[in-house]
């Protein structure tokens, strides 16, 4: 496949005194998710571009995307990176943003980005080579179009916002007509294996539940972008105004959705990456890591790490045994 993928990856560093001193001016009078653990840094970043470079070497161009700090070691010269600060490509008028929200909402607007890219947060790194047809096939970005019931509650407020994004869908789309239209997507027991039960069970709802969120990385079209804001433009102003996340807000899985229950998806095999939930054990992820036991991990932060440091060492301690040379995207 000829057409050119770019990577986006957003970072912040939750230790700048600069950015904590704003958070905390913005954050005494607004309701929303505050929690320190959203930005903490586990210092392994540097990987994530060593795993890039050796994993997936055929990559056009890497946004890396921040409020405008940087790791002092990224090599900021080389020609496949692209600094992109939030003022570059985020309306003014909803900075600054303490939100991841706004931030993946308007990512279509980077200057430069291709048609087809991939979505990374900084704790989905790849883990064993990967190929153009992983994220992918016939001009169509690689998913899993599997429902499952949704919560409208939640302690994180993402089950609400869940429950948004599949108000739009449901609204936009029918679902016994997406169905039929693409059914071997959807009824596809080689690629999702035991998670066809979920689309038999769910199948005889009239109405989109909520899809399988995989939690690793997503493919998207930037034309999605562009028909969503156009069709869903009062709700993608109103959460990119959020400074922090909020229960009304919907996020960039709604762009998902959207393709999903448009049928502009190919399918793509669910054993492909693999969410750990990091706690005080953690040695089935230094395992997967060390072993390259999947192409692509997320190491999902808790809140409940009895000691944070002794975890962060080992973690990286894991990365290093298989990515162990500095990237060109280091100095």
């Amino acid at each position: 496949m000829s057409e050119a993928i770019d990577f986006i990856i957003t970072w912040v560093d939750g230790d700048d005194p600069e950015w904590q001193e704003d958070k905390v001016k913005y954050s005494k009078d607004i309701d929303g998710d505050k929690r320190n653990i959203r930005f903490r840094d586990w210092d392994n970043l540097q990987y994530w571009f060593r795993a890039v470079e050796n994993y997936a070497p055929w990559v056009n161009k890497i946004h890396f995307v921040t409020c405008g700090h940087l790791p002092p070691w990224l090599n900021t010269d080389y020609p496949k990176l692209n600094i992109v600060k939030h003022e570059d490509y985020i309306p003014k008028e909803y900075l600054p943003t303490f939100s991841s929200h706004p931030i993946e909402l308007n990512l279509h607007r980077i200057d430069g980005l291709s048609e087809r890219f991939v979505y990374f947060n900084d704790d989905v790194f790849l883990t064993k080579e990967v190929e153009k047809e992983d994220f992918f096939k016939n001009g169509l970005p690689c998913d899993v179009a599997i429902p499952s019931p949704c919560s409208s509650t939640s302690r994180l407020g993402i089950g609400a916002i869940i429950s948004n994004n599949m108000e739009i869908i449901n609204t936009r789309f029918n679902k016994k007509k997406s169905i039929k239209e693409n059914f071997k997507k959807w009824y596809n027991p080689f690629l999702y294996k035991k998670y066809l039960i979920s689309v038999l069970t769910m199948a005889p709802y009239k109405y989109f539940t909520s899809f399988l969120n995989t939690h690793i990385q997503y493919s998207y079209l930037k034309s999605t972008f562009v028909e969503v804001w156009e069709k869903e433009e009062e709700i993608l102003k109103e959460t990119s105004k959020s400074k922090f996340r909020s229960k009304n807000d919907v996020n960039q899985w709604l762009m998902r959705y959207w393709q999903l229950a448009s049928g502009k998806f190919s399918p793509r095999d669910i054993n492909d990456g693999k969410l750990f939930m990091l706690g005080n054990d953690n040695e089935d992820v230094f395992k997967a890591i060390r072993n390259h036991k999947y192409k692509m991990i997320c190491t999902n932060d808790k809140i409940d790490i009895d000691d944070f440091e002794k975890q962060k060492t080992l973690l990286k301690d894991s990365f290093q045994s298989i990515l162990p040379n500095k990237s060109k995207f280091e100095i």
